[in-house]
């Protein structure tokens, strides 16, 4: 008989916690942000139909990085514990450190067991209060530890990037233009530069207090989104910009002109049109065409 393979628990839990870190880090970051009427989530997310930030429940919202199919169900379960809860009790004592305790119980019963490989996903339960200080925003791991942040946190990607340009920028009590627009360039800062992320590939979502509705969460549109990030640098992806020609010579003449197209027209210098019944050009007025 064979001596079974052995592998000490120390090895075998770190082989788990790399594997999952790795998965985590191929994503793109999220930034939880707490301005002066709540808690604002922002990431970089291309997709219209797979979403990152959701609402678990009233004043509660949910954000994850990682395996999609893995941090859906998750979500999933969220919703239906806090609704039975609501319902069997009171919409009141559903809570954001209730949901994340069931979090921490699933992940870490997921990560020890050795039967079926670690979740790979990081995930923030954000709730907001009557004030400031009553908001909360629970940070949970791929093993099932719970942190409690305050002021912003970033999970996913290149987090640490992102945390130190945030660490630097934030402004306690800012209103949400001011909270987005450090996010957003938090984002979009890498060691190797600054870039623009276009409006349409940014997925933010809040969590706003004075909402008279009971339920906070509110999804902002990429309308909504440019209108509060102001005018900005050329979109990392955006189309190059035409030619204009040298400095002070005015715009080069395009030759692909299409006269059919209103929208393509010639720029630059451009000879006056020609009255058809003279032959000379106009003083001013617009040509008049020849008598039949």
């Amino acid at each position: 008989m064979s001596t079974p393979f052995y592998v000490s628990p120390e090895q075998l839990m770190k082989d788990r916690a790399d594997f999952a870190r790795k998965g985590i880090a191929r994503g793109r970051s999220l930034a939880a942000v707490q301005y002066a009427d709540g808690v604002l989530l922002v990431t970089e997310n291309p997709s219209q139909a797979l979403h990152k930030v959701s609402e678990l429940y009233d004043r509660l919202a949910f954000a994850a990085v990682g395996r999609y199919n893995e941090f859906e169900n998750l979500r999933i379960a969220g919703v239906r514990l806090a609704d039975m809860r609501g319902y069997a009790y009171d919409r009141r004592d559903v809570t954001g450190r209730g949901l994340a305790n069931a979090y921490a119980q699933t992940l870490g019963t997921i990560f020890s067991s050795g039967g079926e490989k670690p979740y790979e996903v990081e995930i923030f339960v954000a709730e907001v209060g009557a004030t400031a200080a009553d908001d909360q925003i629970y940070r949970l791991t791929y093993e099932g530890r719970v942190a409690d942040e305050h002021g912003f946190a970033v999970m996913g990607g290149d987090s640490e990037t992102v945390s130190t340009y945030l660490s630097e920028h934030y402004t306690p009590g800012a209103s949400l233009g001011e909270a987005l627009t450090v996010a957003v360039a938090a984002l979009g800062h890498t060691g190797d530069g600054d870039r623009v992320i276009p409006v349409e590939d940014l997925e933010v979502a809040v969590l706003d207090r004075t909402r008279s509705q009971p339920r906070k969460f509110s999804r902002l549109r990429p309308a909504r989104v440019a209108e509060l990030l102001g005018p900005r640098g050329t979109p990392e992806h955006a189309a190059p910009l035409p030619d204009d020609g040298a400095p002070g010579t005015g715009a080069t003449t395009s030759s692909t002109d299409d006269p059919a197209d209103p929208t393509d027209q010639v720029s630059g210098n451009v000879a006056p049109l020609e009255n058809p019944s003279t032959g000379e050009p106009p003083s001013g007025e617009p040509p008049v065409a020849p008598p039949l």
